[in-house]
């Protein structure tokens, strides 16, 4: 059974964000990791890039497929885990902690609110 963090919201998508605004972390669920295997590469957008809620913000990699990184909530990214690059399977081993993917200063910190609480994301079946 997945790991669903209760502190923690969720996108149907299965990004988690941590954090209520404006500055945000993101990463990939517990689910998500286990669902691509081995993860063996990670694409980031840049530093200061401009995101916007549920479009494609990245890639990762695994040795079965490679999956879109959705942003959770539009905003300028403020840090990436630079860790990933030589490390992509922090995302397997540890996807709530080291296995973070970016930092987002999000424009509206409402949006950080509509997202799924740990039930609801549970409720999908992640």
């Amino acid at each position: 059974m997945p790991e669903v963090p209760a502190e923690l919201r969720y996108t149907a998508e299965h990004e988690w964000v941590s954090g209520d605004g404006p500055s945000v972390r993101v990463g990939v669920t517990d689910f998500a990791q286990q669902s691509l295997g081995d993860v063996v590469y990670v694409s980031m957008p840049a530093l200061g890039a401009v995101v916007a809620k549920g479009e494609a913000c990245g890639e990762i990699e695994s040795t079965k497929s490679v999956s879109d990184l959705y942003a959770p909530v539009s905003g300028a990214v403020t840090a990436r885990n630079e860790a990933l690059e030589a490390q992509p399977e922090l995302l397997n081993s540890d996807p709530y902690g080291e296995g973070w993917i970016i930092e987002i200063e999000a424009a509206d910190s409402g949006e950080v609110a509509g997202l799924l609480d740990a039930g609801a994301y549970g409720a999908l079946g992640g």
